[in-house]
């Protein structure tokens, strides 16, 4: 029988303590040779053992691994990195060596998409909107159809940008709904949108359409302010644009002058930039639903992150396929 791999923890060690359960440990011991519970903070403080590790744990606080570092683990086979995407973190010679990468992206994809769905429900049900109602006249004006309009969520149309990790989830979500889902993303052919649950529309089709426009597409020189004036004068009077990928795929200025004519309405985890100056007129709009960069993993979600990894270390182990296995070719495309 193949003797249990090296395996090291290399993070910053409030990470380890809020990721990783003891469970968590007792299965990593029970699969490998876990060089010691606690995190390294540098490769370099594994002396010796750097040349002999063969699986490594990473995470925040982990230096980025560079062709010098991949050169001194010559029995290095897997990466495991307890966050999200490791665009920027990895060298290449990671991939022209062999060796295997997996990542807790679809993880922290979780909660993102269960944060959206909450975001659609509410927007469609005007859940903002008649709270400011219910506070300023404290009284019962039901079926309320006058202060707000097209409210409900049958049969409304909600627009996903981007089948990532977490726009997928979302779709899936979406299905138990009596709801019509439109997709643009101009990898997907109309043929896998479907298959997903959606219907593949061009960005202005989808935007001009939906009800609701929710922003899952990674940040590329592509997509950068792919959502400027012209896009959002695309969007239908009181169509609400959900944004909890990355602030800079919309063009804020254009946003804030939609918003502050009250044309639209905005449920933004993410803006640009990413704490909005003091002074902006987004904080305080009735249309306008802030959170500070909360959608993806808090609190004990963290630990979700740590049960994918480990997870896949004891597939690795077991000589299964990697269920999370992250692809040079696919990378650019991972949010």
């Amino acid at each position: 029988m193949a003797k249990a791999p090296i395996l090291a923890l290399v993070m910053h060690p409030v990470v380890r303590d809020e990721l990783m359960r003891p469970d968590h440990i007792t299965r990593l011991k029970n699969v490998s040779r876990l060089l010691r519970e606690e995190p390294f903070r540098a490769l370099s403080e594994l002396a010796e053992d750097l040349a002999k590790v063969e699986v490594l744990i990473t995470s925040w606080g982990a230096p980025a691994i560079d062709a010098h570092a991949i050169s001194q683990m010559p029995r290095l086979k897997m990466i495991a990195h307890l966050a999200g995407s490791v665009k920027g973190f990895l060298d290449d010679a990671v991939w022209r060596k062999g060796i295997l990468v997996t990542n807790a992206v679809a993880a922290n994809a979780v909660p993102v998409a269960e944060y959206t769905l909450a975001a659609i429900l509410f927007a469609n049900k005007q859940v903002f909107a008649l709270n400011h109602f219910y506070r300023e006249y404290r009284e019962n004006r039901a079926p309320w159809t006058r202060e707000a309009p097209n409210v409900g969520n049958y049969r409304k149309s909600i627009g996903i940008i981007g089948a990532s990790h977490v726009g997928r989830l979302v779709i899936e979500h979406l299905k138990r709904f009596d709801l019509n889902i439109l997709l643009y993303d101009p990898f997907i052919t109309p043929l896998a949108a479907r298959d997903l649950g959606a219907r593949k529309l061009g960005l202005s089709e989808l935007l001009s359409e939906s009800d609701i426009i929710s922003l899952h597409a990674p940040l590329l020189k592509d997509t950068y302010r792919m959502l400027g004036a012209r896009e959002l004068s695309l969007m239908r009077d009181g169509a609400t644009l959900i944004n909890t990928a990355r602030g800079a795929l919309v063009d804020h200025a254009a946003l804030e002058q939609e918003l502050l004519a009250g044309r639209l309405c905005a449920i933004l985890d993410t803006t640009d930039p990413e704490v909005l100056p003091a002074n902006s007129p987004l904080y305080n709009l009735p249309n306008v639903f802030l959170t500070p960069h909360i959608a993806g993993s808090l609190g004990d979600e963290t630990q979700r992150l740590a049960d994918y990894m480990v997870a896949e270390i004891e597939r690795f182990v077991r000589g299964n396929a990697l269920k999370y296995l992250v692809r040079r070719e696919h990378l650019a495309r991972l949010a």
